[in-house]
């Protein structure tokens, strides 16, 4: 999170689970009936509002929840034909990039957002 300018303090949450239960939140939450990799809840609704504490004795800024299926990135590291835990990490880096306010919806987003993604697990 340091590499997109996140505070120390800053957290999240993470559930890892299977693909029925993030089935049940993406149709609870999104109103889509399908099998997804990974959900992100953001704290806050608006894109900006996330502040960062002023001290580092202060309450930690609580970004949102990432929700990742570990059966459907299984799946797609097999497909890939790269490690479980490679995944893993590149879904949680696009989780916390949502959380950051990145969006995916455009293809010209999408790209940049994969190509960020792929940066960080790189190190830069």
């Amino acid at each position: 999170m340091r590499a997109e300018g996140c505070s120390e303090n800053s957290e999240i949450s993470l559930l890892l689970c299977g693909d029925k239960r993030i089935r049940a939140l993406n149709r609870i939450w999104r109103r889509k009936d399908v099998v997804t990799d990974v959900l992100s809840f953001p704290q806050t609704e608006e894109k900006g509002e996330i502040a960062a504490p002023r001290r580092a004795s202060e309450v930690p800024v609580i970004l949102g929840d990432i929700v990742i299926s570990v059966q459907t990135a299984a799946k797609q590291a097999k497909a890939a034909g790269i490690l479980l835990q490679k995944e893993l990490n590149f879904l949680l880096i696009h989780g916390i990039l949502h959380l950051l306010g990145w969006d995916d919806a455009s293809p010209t987003q999408r790209r940049r957002m994969l190509a960020r993604q792929e940066e960080i697990l790189e190190g830069k």
